[in-house]
């Protein structure tokens, strides 16, 4: 195993933690607050944020959306070059996070910044971005990923920098006590997605990341079976944590990925405005049954040390069940889809390239239709 590892995010995790973002941001920096449809004045983070702001110029850009697109953030590039702003700060969840990360990069840029996302460039530099987290799920506050969406076209496409990377990010679980149902849910099946993304491929040798891999596994499965709880401070700061945690940068390191689960995905969303969280839950069972000779292996050893059982196709089964008993549900059929479906994310696939996906580069476009017709049941 080989890897190089670099993490160069700052966390602040704790309450009243938003008040030290006044440590990481310059008093002279002119600032643009970002942030979605508003939740955020509703949950004191709002007022938090302005107070921790007094000493600072800054300006306010609101309403990006779940699945933030290029169509919104690209406003926020003509703010940010009309008012020079030095500083961005990303108030929310993923959505807010990623759509900010393509804003930083955007803004020093003189092109079309979708080249950063269908690949034709990368970005050179970006202005500084710090991130105060809302909603855990995506792991954005503290990666060099971003996933952005193009809404006249029906993509979603993502990139990689380490010029994205925030500079801090504050992780205070007592401001989730206003997410719903849904919100927390999604969140937890997208840390468990993002775990087992790195962990059910190839079998490894490292004793570290497969171990590191099945504690935020087995975390998340206790949160599942504490659903009853998700009201709690411990509850919530235990899948603020986890969720951080599982898509950090560490665990994939030096080891096979898969991210299948998340390319059918993305198209799934794109197409459908499926949330992210509830695409991954409809594809990955399906997923790990098609692949099932790569992936059993893994299947076993997660089996084993994560559900306390030894039978692979059970493991798929139990990762079922956790996803039904969050309220999530893995059939395809109960979305609003079409009958176009699979062409569609397959027609998507093959434009951005995806025509053989997975940790052995095996996954076709057959076996993607093979994949969403189990689907839908």
């Amino acid at each position: 195993m080989t890897y190089t590892y670099h993490n160069p995010t700052v966390i602040e995790f704790g309450q009243n933690k938003i008040e030290s973002i006044t440590n990481y941001i310059p008093k002279d920096s002119k600032v643009l607050f970002v942030y979605g449809g508003g939740s955020i004045k509703k949950n004191s983070v709002y007022e938090q944020v302005v107070k921790a702001l007094n000493e600072h110029t800054f300006l306010e850009f609101s309403g990006v959306e779940p699945n933030p697109t290029v169509e919104t953030m690209n406003k926020a590039v003509k703010l940010v070059k009309e008012e020079k702003i030095d500083f961005v700060l990303a108030v929310g969840g993923g959505s807010v996070i990623d759509g900010c990360k393509y804003l930083v990069a955007a803004s020093l840029y003189d092109g079309d910044a979708w080249d950063f996302l269908d690949g034709s460039a990368e970005p050179k530099e970006a202005l500084p971005l710090g991130a105060i987290l809302t909603l855990p799920a995506t792991g954005s506050e503290s990666n060099s990923g971003t996933v952005v969406s193009r809404k006249e076209t029906n993509e979603k496409r993502f990139f990689f920098s380490p010029f994205i990377f925030p500079k801090f990010a504050v992780l205070d679980p007592s401001v989730m006590s206003s997410l719903d149902d849904r919100q927390l849910a999604n969140g937890l099946v997208d840390a468990f997605v993002h775990t087992c993304e790195q962990y059910i491929t190839c079998p490894n040798e490292s004793l570290l990341h497969d171990g590191y891999s099945e504690t935020i596994l087995k975390g998340l499965v206790s949160l599942a079976k504490d659903w009853d709880k998700r009201d709690t401070y411990n509850w919530q700061e235990n899948l603020m944590l986890l969720a951080n945690q599982a898509l950090n940068g560490f665990i994939g390191s030096g080891v096979a990925q898969d991210w299948a689960t998340h390319m059918i995905g993305h198209e799934l969303t794109a197409f459908y405005g499926l949330d992210h969280g509830r695409s991954l839950a409809v594809v990955q069972p399906q997923l790990l049954r098609v692949m099932f000779e790569d992936k059993k292996e893994k299947l076993l050893q997660m089996g084993q040390n994560v559900f306390n059982i030894n039978d692979a196709q059970e493991t798929i089964i139990k990762i079922e069940e956790l996803y039904h008993c969050l309220g999530v549900s893995t059939n395809l059929s109960d979305y609003e889809i079409d009958d176009k479906v699979v062409s569609n994310v397959t027609s998507a696939l093959e434009k951005h390239g995806m025509t053989a996906i997975g940790e052995n580069q095996n996954i076709t476009l057959d076996k993607v239709k093979e994949i969403l017709n189990l689907t839908i049941k």
